[in-house]
């Protein structure tokens, strides 16, 4: 397995397993209007390649506002199925937040399972409020929340 930062040329590649791995209409969910014109954290996002050179995972993550806090916004995050159980999703998340934290990323939100994110430090944040219909016990933070509330709306 090879990780390494996702490139522009990367994109297709990424786009296509994002497309494998998740249901038809994603890019409806409310995150994704947070992404509408804000490229991705390239220095944050990363890919997985198996030996042949396939995309095997890929994780991003895009500025957003909290507020008038920075944050950056975890997702999606996606492990092939054919290469899921492997711990690659683990892997891609934790050396994800790993590059974050060395760059100096204050705080890290997401819409997600607490049961799965709570492993990495993740807790739910009450008073963050992602764009409805999100529901609000799925938006999880980690690090420096303390007297953050707010709305989450894109990075300008």
């Amino acid at each position: 397995m090879e990780l390494h930062r996702e490139t522009e040329a990367d994109g297709w590649e990424v786009e296509a397993l994002f497309d494998t791995c998740f249901a038809p209409g994603r890019t409806a969910l409310s995150s994704y209007r947070l992404r509408d014109g804000v490229p991705p954290a390239r220095d944050l996002c990363l890919v997985a390649r198996g030996a042949a050179g396939e995309v095997a995972g890929a994780i991003r993550f895009w500025p957003v506002c909290v507020g008038p806090h920075s944050a950056m916004l975890l997702g999606p995050v996606a492990v092939h199925p054919t290469r899921q159980g492997e711990g690659l999703g683990a892997f891609l998340l934790q050396s994800g937040l790993d590059r974050a934290a060395v760059g100096g990323v204050a705080r890290v939100l997401l819409v997600g399972d607490a049961s799965y994110y709570g492993r990495f430090g993740f807790r739910r944040l009450r008073g963050v409020t992602m764009p409805p219909p999100t529901n609000p016990d799925r938006v999880l933070g980690v690090w420096d929340w303390d007297g953050i509330a707010g709305s989450v709306t894109r990075a300008v």
